[in-house]
């Protein structure tokens, strides 16, 4: 009888163990879609959520594309020798000190970027929205003796300077657009999201 008893104990301790253990597997994989819940969905993302951007290995002269909103946006980093194209063609670029008031206060400047040497920019051209290319050569070309890098949209010719500067008479209006972005760290942005206040 005393040996029932202890059989009886024993099936039943494996009982509650194993009911725990199957219990607490339904708990975590009823929690986990309704954590992920919290997380931006693909659709949301593109509709305007911010992106997280890594730039710890984005070499000199190098671009990547990151998809802000359904549009691409590039992140460049720029040699010393790009930066010091820009100045040279002030009188070049139908807009050099960025007055047309389509960028963030603080791209309002000769690299229209918070640090110069990272260059965030909307790959869209602002004629009919082409696909521009990144033509980083830093000396005039087969686009003419005033070219010193940038990038080339090949639909109609409009020509941009490596900080989204349109040149005088191409097609595009105007130079290309800076989306929102900040620095969380030397390696880490966000696109789409900036500490400026809103009023």
């Amino acid at each position: 009888m005393a040996e029932d008893a202890g059989l009886n104990n024993k099936k039943r301790r494996f009982l509650i163990g194993a009911t725990s253990v199957v219990g607490g597997i339904g708990v975590v994989a009823a929690a986990v879609p309704f954590a992920m819940s919290f997380w931006p969905s693909e659709r949301a993302k593109a509709a305007g959520a911010p992106v997280d951007v890594d730039i710890g290995k984005l070499e000199l002269g190098q671009k990547i594309n990151v998809e802000w909103r359904g549009k691409v946006v590039w992140v460049i980093h720029r040699t010393k020798e790009m930066l010091a194209t820009l100045p040279k063609l002030d009188d070049k670029v139908a807009d050099p000190k960025s007055d047309v008031d389509h960028q963030p206060s603080y791209a309002k400047n000769e690299a229209r970027s918070i640090k110069p040497e990272i260059f965030v920019a909307v790959g869209i051209c602002t004629h009919l929205g082409g696909s521009p290319t990144f033509r980083p050569e830093v000396a005039p070309g087969d686009l003419g003796p005033d070219w010193l890098g940038g990038f080339f949209c090949p639909c109609h010719q409009s020509k941009f300077d490596l900080a989204g500067r349109v040149y005088r008479s191409v097609p595009a209006p105007t130079n290309l657009y800076i989306p929102p972005y900040k620095f969380l760290s030397e390696t880490r942005i966000v696109i789409g999201e900036d500490d400026i206040k809103k009023a």
